[in-house]
């Protein structure tokens, strides 16, 4: 806060309270030719008269000492724009010592999974629910309660995973977030194959999912070579992806944006954004390592966890 405005508060907080003490020190006492408490001249049914007395002596000392207890508020905590008080309090501080006085009984008690291995803590079942716990509070509203995720969002239940499924890489993910990028190929396309060129990569990369039908599907047939010269660097030839780059395979079935024709087109032409917010600064290594293996566990059974 810049002086200019430290002033403008302090101007406002001094003229409150005088203008308290002026109101209690004028409403407090009768003057000369002040009409007495039983001259109001109000009257109901007969004998109930209203009268017009201060307030009492101790009540008013009672104000008094508020306002006393407020100036001494002010010096001692600070409120006059921004001059520190006498104490040296700040909000700032008093956060500081609370969340490191909270975060030090957290670390006590995931100190027992500091840098273990993401498969022994799934095979611990209090590790795996307290990991459920903070996945609840901090990973659900994309991927949901269920963890199956929605279009855009990653179904983390199953066994298909665009960055890698083994317990490092999901910790990886956790920590420091992932990029996903599909380029627009829209106009690039249209230029090497004309306006259905687009149309062709998507029945080609439809077609993955049964090659045999690649020979009687001639939008297939022609989306072949276009595949070849734009998508093959990251899908690879075969289709399968790469997730050294988050490429997703193309032979199963499953599609992150929807698997229709019309969603594959809007996919190739316009191109995807996809990204997962690094939790290394919200959540700590270590419960990070907690919910990675609970991630874990829902993709591998308790027989396999145990296995592993």
């Amino acid at each position: 806060m810049s002086m200019g405005w430290s002033w403008y508060v302090i101007a406002l907080v001094v003229l409150n309270i005088a203008g308290c003490v002026w109101l209690l020190w004028f409403t407090a006492r009768r003057r000369p030719g002040d009409p007495k408490p039983t001259d109001t001249s109000h009257v109901w049914d007969g004998d109930l008269t209203e009268y017009n007395k201060p307030l009492p002596r101790w009540w008013i000392n009672g104000f008094y000492l508020t306002i006393v207890f407020g100036v001494g508020y002010l010096v001692w905590y600070g409120g006059l724009g921004g001059l520190k008080g006498y104490s040296g309090w700040t909000s700032d501080k008093e956060y500081a010592a609370d969340k490191a006085g909270e975060d030090a009984k957290l670390n006590a008690a995931f100190a027992r999974y500091a840098g273990k291995p993401i498969d022994a803590i799934a095979r611990d079942p209090h590790a795996v629910a307290i990991g459920h716990s903070i996945f609840t509070n901090t990973c659900s509203g994309c991927h949901g309660s269920s963890a199956k995720g929605a279009i855009g969002y990653p179904n983390l239940t199953d066994d298909i995973w665009h960055w890698g499924g083994t317990p490092d890489r999901i910790l990886e993910t956790v920590l420091d977030g992932r990029e996903g990028v599909m380029p627009e190929w829209g106009k690039v396309l249209t230029g090497m194959g004309g306006e259905n060129a687009v149309d062709y990569v998507a029945s080609y990369v439809q077609s993955f999912a049964d090659p045999k039908g690649l020979e009687n599907n001639f939008m297939a047939a022609q989306g072949k070579s276009l595949y070849e010269g734009v998508c093959v660097a990251c899908h690879g030839a075969d289709g399968k992806g790469n997730p050294a780059m988050g490429a997703p395979n193309l032979t199963d079935d499953y599609w992150l944006y929807g698997g229709s024709k019309a969603q594959l087109v809007q996919t190739i032409a316009n191109g995807r954004h996809g990204v997962m917010p690094a939790h290394r600064a919200l959540l700590g290594e270590t419960r990070a390592r907690l919910v990675a293996a609970y991630v874990w566990s829902l993709s591998n059974g308790p027989a396999q966890v145990a296995a592993k």
